[in-house]
């Protein structure tokens, strides 16, 4: 039997709030609400009743219309995100290296999926954003990011496979203030326009296989950009938004299995060629001259 997550239990209970006010048109928007977290509401003489939909009757919903919880206390311990713009098998992969390794973590899963996949194929306990085909990387991320509950956060990529505990590590390096981002795959630069893989610890920017940041400091920098489209270079960005901030980028050891990036051998050479160049332009028009942000700028500069 399929869990019905406690969000859809209080909406639903707003909706019968709004029936007996005879406000129908709110109550509508809250059944919408239900359907978009992935259930149908049956009303009945002893309450409502929820039965979970398949993917093809989920209501698709735009990025815009997420209701975001950054500025609400937080209720779990960690919210850990992935978008899926396919190979959701290599998302269950993860899910089931976190779950294996909560530790008694209230640890909340995200997944901001643009695909068709039925929602019963990642499990209980997941908080499913059923987006618009066609809705783009940086946008479904965002999308993702504005339902965390949990005061540490953490974006994956599904060819990550936790094989131990992540959270302690990641949640040590973030109690130190001065961390904004944190993760496992660091990078650096000498000139800002290429990076190179780095063991730091203090590092240029946090690849996005598995970054880490708190839920404050990614609301008050700042969510991804959504003009990326495609993933390349946002986890930069983001970085350097970071840093530009005060704050630092430090690489962490965590036990985890960096798998083939589907997305990346997926695209063909010449469109996955263009589409990094446009990502690396975008950042380069903010950052072409920031090497006071890095950890080692230039001499001469």
């Amino acid at each position: 039997m399929t869990e019905v997550p406690d969000e859809v239990r209080a909406i639903a209970a707003q909706r019968d709030e709004r029936r007996r006010a005879k406000d129908f048109a709110a109550a509508d928007a809250l059944r919408d609400r239900i359907a978009q977290l992935g259930f149908a509401v049956i009303d009945g003489p002893d309450g409502p009743a929820f039965e979970p939909l398949a993917a093809d009757e989920t209501l698709r919903i735009a990025p815009p219309d997420v209701d975001s919880l950054l500025d609400e206390p937080p209720t779990a311990d960690v919210s850990v995100h992935w978008v899926v713009e396919g190979w959701p098998e290599d998302v269950v992969r993860a899910l089931a290296g976190f779950r294996a390794n909560e530790g008694g973590r209230n640890v909340q899963y995200v997944i901001a999926d643009t695909t068709e996949t039925d929602p019963a194929t990642y499990g209980d306990g997941v908080e499913l954003l059923a987006l618009e085909t066609g809705t783009g990387w940086g946008a479904a991320r965002n999308a993702g990011l504005k339902r965390s509950r949990g005061p540490i956060v953490l974006v994956m990529d599904g060819s990550v496979e936790p094989t131990g505990d992540v959270f302690g590590p990641l949640g040590a390096a973030l109690g130190d203030p001065s961390v904004g981002v944190t993760g496992p795959f660091g990078i650096s630069t000498e000139d800002l326009r290429e990076f190179h893989e780095s063991d730091g610890p203090e590092v240029d920017a946090i690849e996005g296989y598995l970054m880490a940041f708190r839920r404050d400091v990614i609301r008050d920098v700042g969510l991804f950009d959504e003009k990326f489209r495609w993933y390349r270079t946002a986890d930069i960005e983001c970085s350097f938004r970071i840093k530009e901030a005060g704050l630092r980028a430090l690489r962490v050891d965590v036990p985890v299995i960096k798998h083939e990036h589907r997305m990346y051998h997926a695209t063909p050479e010449a469109e996955r060629d263009r589409l990094s160049k446009r990502n690396f332009y975008r950042f380069l028009e903010r950052f072409r001259d920031r090497y006071d942000l890095l950890v080692e700028p230039p001499p001469d500069v």
